[in-house]
């Protein structure tokens, strides 16, 4: 029983080493990354993403990034799920969840034109 533990142990040092080698800017950035879940049997992971992740637009590119690379180099991963919490209903305190992204020149009702150019 004690080299279970030291199996899991060890896989989820893999696994922190390996956020922290390959995706630093998460840290740099203000955001976090946290093993919520490790199911050994099934071979999957669940990594939340939290600070300034929630809500950075390029989130979702990190988290396919993270899918993608972690089962290539962690042989025992075959299912990594992540996420900001911020698409999975806002459970962040700041009222996200129903925010969607607006883009210049873009308008979500006929009421408000936005800024106009200049020529």
């Amino acid at each position: 029983m004690s080299t279970e533990s030291a199996d899991g142990d060890d896989l989820r040092d893999r696994i922190s080493n390996f956020l922290r080698r390959n995706f630093p800017q998460i840290q740099m950035h203000g955001g976090s990354a946290a093993i919520q879940n490790i199911d050994r049997e099934e071979g999957s992971v669940t990594i939340q993403l939290g600070g300034a992740c929630s809500g950075c637009g390029i989130s979702p590119m990190t988290i396919q990034a993270i899918k993608s690379r972690m089962t290539k180099e962690i042989p025992e991963i075959n299912t990594v799920h992540a996420d900001t919490g911020v698409a999975a209903g806002g459970g962040d305190g700041m009222g996200g969840g129903n925010v969607s992204p607006s883009f210049p020149g873009e308008s979500s009702s006929e009421d408000d034109e936005g800024p106009q150019a200049p020529f």
